[in-house]
């Protein structure tokens, strides 16, 4: 255990993992300012739809937001070059939990993937070298790091994939309807736009996503196969930036390789001014016990919380419990219609509340089809109504379909949402079962 953990190797990679990783949560961070994110998502909206539980935090007033968003950049720049590396990355990685928190229009695994990498580089001493922290402190100038800090990357990254791969194996991915239906939406493109309708596309994207996602970690463990692994990433990973334009994941991911490679190579090819690191002694650290225990207790975790949605009755792609923070990516679209039912209980009085004349257009097209969000919404009207001394009832009514499915009412018309609790760890009962079930 010792040699595996605390077994001297080569920093090259850690070092240049940071350079890139504080660049694409740089770019990550002013992207989001210029290209209008932060308007649609965060101030555009007259409320955001947080994590419930989180209801506490919301968007800065004004142009708050964007001087956020600005300094989440700057502390970006500072994990790059290396500078109070602890403290800047410890910052942002607050100030990104906070924003993936307070809003779910824009639900990405990989903004979560994010917030876990945040955590993992906290832990790594990736400043000990090219930055200006072991400029200004040589005391902490080393060329040398731990063989975990790479294997922990290693298997967050291996999880993440298989994951991946696993949830793929299913009817519609499986039939090839989930990659048409997921190129239908990009037809337009210029250029590739008609490529991207192609059957025997269609049949290619669905098998590659499988064996991609489930083989290119034991591929770039394995040195014979490894280049050619990293050759399929580059392929991948671009072609996912060009047609999902999914922000910095496709870089990231590509990023992670570095790690799967030889430190040499890394330190010849990337720091050819690096000295060379070659004793190989083991150091181990005063608190191992408890660093070991920590990162066992993290990965047991880290592979528990994706299988949750098991031990909750009804199907996850229709019922959506379980589904966050498990990795369950691009295997589903949903859409529908809903409208609330408001009765006064006192009165008998009856008003229908549609959700289009008070969210966004991003908004609109999840509530319809997320239950937690349709009774945060109904929670929300009767915090409302009750401000102006009414205690009501409030049902919501609608259809949704999967993967262009014919539609089927997902919430029972019959409960009063106003008057239910969530409970996050169990089945909702007033979500109704799928129509496949």
């Amino acid at each position: 255990m010792n040699t595996l953990l605390f077994k001297r190797i080569d920093n090259a990679p850690l070092i240049v993992f940071r350079v890139v990783f504080g660049l694409l949560i740089f770019l990550e961070s002013v992207g989001a300012i210029f290209t209008g994110w932060i308007k649609v998502t965060l101030i555009r909206p007259g409320f955001t739809f947080n994590f419930i539980g989180f209801d506490w935090l919301q968007p800065l007033p004004g142009n708050g937001m964007y001087f956020y968003f600005a300094l989440m950049g700057l502390f970006g720049l500072f994990v790059m070059i290396g500078y109070k590396y602890r403290w800047s990355l410890a910052a942002f990685t607050l100030m990104w939990t906070a924003v993936y928190l307070m809003q779910k229009a824009s639900y990405n695994n990989h903004y979560y993937l994010l917030i876990l990498l945040c955590l993992l580089m906290l832990v790594q001493p990736a400043n000990r070298y090219l930055s200006v922290d072991a400029r200004q402190n040589p005391a902490i100038r080393d060329i040398s790091m731990p063989r975990w800090s790479a294997l922990i990357i290693i298997l967050q990254v291996w999880i993440v994939y298989t994951y991946a791969a696993a949830a793929k194996l299913y009817p519609d991915w499986l039939n090839y309807s989930m990659a048409e239906n997921l190129m239908l939406g990009r037809k337009d493109y210029p250029i590739i736009g008609g490529l991207l309708q192609q059957h025997w596309l269609h049949v290619f994207i669905t098998w590659a996503g499988i064996l991609f996602d489930g083989l290119v970690v034991p591929l770039l463990l394995w040195k014979p196969t490894r280049k050619l692994a990293f050759a399929a990433s580059v392929v991948f990973h671009l072609f996912n930036s060009v047609v999902f334009q999914i922000g910095i994941f496709p870089y990231m991911s590509l990023g992670f390789t570095v790690f799967f490679f030889a430190p040499e190579t890394i330190r010849r090819i990337f720091l050819k001014r690096k000295p060379r690191y070659t004793e190989g002694e083991i150091r181990v650290p005063e608190h191992r016990n408890f660093l070991v225990l920590a990162g066992i207790v993290y990965f047991l975790v880290q592979v528990g919380l994706p299988l949750r949605h098991h031990a909750i009755p009804g199907d996850v792609l229709w019922t959506e419990e379980g589904h966050r923070m498990s990795w369950r990516m691009m295997l589903r679209s949903k859409g529908g219609y809903i409208r609330f039912k408001v009765v006064d209980k006192q009165t008998g009085a009856t008003e229908t509340i549609s959700p289009k004349d008070r969210l966004t257009v991003k908004q609109q097209r999840m509530i319809a089809t997320k239950p937690d969000v349709i009774w945060q919404f109904a929670q929300r009207l009767k915090k409302e109504y009750a401000r102006q001394g009414k205690d009501v009832a409030v049902y919501a009514i609608g259809k949704v379909s999967v993967n262009r499915k014919p539609l089927h009412a997902l919430i029972d018309p019959e409960t009063d949402l106003a008057s239910v609790k969530w409970d996050p760890f169990r089945h909702s009962p007033w979500i109704l079962p799928a129509p496949w079930d």
